[in-house]
């Protein structure tokens, strides 16, 4: 009987836990980031921790945000995110638990960082630590590293079920902080929006224009299409590309607009860099208008 029971206890334990996602601007080259995790093991050596990235830009909330945005979605319900992009640590910004209607968690500074995954995924709750319970013991006397301290500690805590979402801390008002960008829109004939990310690797340029808002122009593959980009309200680009299915529909080294794997409006130059070529790069600071070629 006793061993029957250590197995159904087990069993609910492990089905109370949920997998640990973190990214942070810290890099890998020192130990921050094992220390985090270290932290983490502590709570439960048998907590699944991932990596979203850890090679973030520094103090770039905006990337952090965007980052979330477009690997969230993907994670099954109740999976915690911790997330360090914090150029405020120790000031006076909070330290939440974002609560969300698709049923993650995201953990970390109120700095802007959850803009984009608050208004996709939507607002359930928000939560302010409480330190006095959510804090690794023996670092209160720690001010500038707080995603080892109390991130990861309260992460670990409530990934592996050892604490429940209303043992986080106090309830807030259901709002976090929102970084200023352009929405995607249809005005008239142009279509307008903001630039969120550089896909680093190819120099591919991303909007937040999505398929659907896109497809009210009933545009065909091979059609024209003008591109304004700017920076700051000041024109820095501006040129004619074809709407194609992929990169390989033009010839090499020329520019396309695409749909990226997140299904929004891309621009891109078949086996080259887009945004290198061209100066450009991303935030809530970069705008594009889209419409026909004349």
């Amino acid at each position: 009987m006793k061993k029957h029971f250590l197995l159904l206890l087990l069993a609910v334990n492990a089905f109370a836990q949920h997998a640990l996602v973190i990214q942070t601007d810290f890099g890998t080259k020192d130990g921050a980031v094992a220390a985090m995790k270290g932290v983490a093991f502590g709570v439960d050596p048998h907590l699944a921790i991932f990596d979203l990235s850890q090679e973030n830009t520094p103090y770039d909330i905006w990337e952090a945000a965007y980052r979330l945005k477009q690997s969230a979605p993907y994670w099954p319900a109740g999976t915690v995110f911790i997330s360090v992009v914090d150029p405020g640590v120790g000031t006076e910004r909070a330290s939440i638990v974002l609560q969300t209607k698709s049923g993650h968690f995201f953990v970390g500074p109120d700095n802007g960082t959850w803009t984009l995954v608050a208004e996709e995924l939507g607002i359930t709750a928000v939560r302010r630590i409480d330190e006095k319970t959510n804090r690794r013991a023996g670092s209160e006397k720690s001010y500038t590293f707080h995603g080892r301290d109390i991130y990861a500690f309260t992460g670990a805590r409530l990934a592996s079920g050892k604490i429940a979402y209303e043992e986080v801390g106090p309830l807030l008002d259901p709002k976090v902080i929102s970084l200023p960008y352009e929405r995607a829109a249809l005005t008239g004939r142009a279509l307008k929006g903001t630039i969120p990310m550089i896909d680093f690797h190819y120099g591919n340029v991303w909007t937040n224009i999505p398929d659907t808002l896109f497809n009210e122009l009933k545009p065909a593959f091979g059609e024209n299409f003008l591109v304004v980009i700017f920076h700051d309200g000041h024109e820095t680009y501006r040129g004619i590309m074809p709407y194609a299915r992929t990169f390989g529909d033009v010839p090499e080294g020329a520019p396309l607009l695409y749909l990226n794997s997140l299904l929004n409006v891309g621009f891109a130059l078949n086996m080259g860099s887009f945004s290198a070529k061209h100066g450009l790069a991303s935030g809530g600071n970069w705008t594009v208008r889209i419409e026909r070629a004349p």
